[in-house]
């Protein structure tokens, strides 16, 4: 079981990036729906070293795919950050006090560190996780609103058109990287059985 949880961790990362697969690359030309914003998606995420980077040739092929694409990416990217921060944190046993559940007398502390971890969550609290992930998906922050703008500002700044497009590229920067990150943290504790922590603490933390 243990093993098919493994595999089932490792494809799961695996479409979850390739699904980005506009991660360095913008389209020749903006689509219409771009150019009445004040920031142009067809320039954000072209950074160096790779610059423009189309291998597929994605955008002469399928220019109007573009918007949902780059919508999937900056999505995929945020959940990774939220992800390997989550897993930082929890493999550093910084938790939160108290109980998860009241009437099984378990405690957050009691949750292991690593993938198996969600297997010793109350079924009711897996349910509740996904209500609100639902929740947020399709009404407090939209899938559909392919910009990912949701006028909430940078910790409710808000934002130069200049300031703003160099804010996004950080982010878009920083979910590739977190990607990675999240997707290398699964296929390591797959092929090892160990955590992060784990990992850490025995020195494994080595490519070969």
């Amino acid at each position: 079981f243990i093993v098919l949880f493994n595999i089932s961790k490792m494809k799961l990362a695996i479409a979850l990036c390739l699904s980005s697969a506009a991660a360095f690359q913008a389209p020749a030309a903006a689509p219409a729906s771009t150019a009445l914003r004040a920031v142009d998606e067809s320039t954000l995420g072209v950074q160096a070293p790779a610059g423009f980077f189309d291998p597929l040739n994605y955008c002469e092929d399928q220019p109007e795919s573009f918007a949902r694409r780059r919508a999937v990416e900056r999505k995929h990217g945020r959940i990774a950050m939220v992800a390997i921060t989550g897993c930082v944190l929890h493999n550093a046993d910084v938790e939160f006090p108290g109980y998860l559940s009241l009437s099984q007398q378990l405690k957050f502390s009691d949750i292991p560190n690593g993938g198996q971890g969600i297997f010793n969550i109350p079924a009711a609290g897996v349910a509740q996780i996904l209500l609100f992930c639902g929740l947020v998906e399709m009404a407090w922050w939209p899938a559909s609103k392919y910009d990912g703008d949701y006028n909430v500002g940078f910790f409710g700044e808000k934002l130069s058109p200049e300031k703003k497009t160099q804010k996004l590229n950080a982010e878009m920067a920083n979910g590739r990287l977190a990607m990675l990150g999240i997707f290398g943290n699964m296929v390591a504790e797959a092929q090892t059985g160990q955590t992060l922590g784990e990992q850490m603490g025995a020195g494994n933390m080595i490519p070969f």
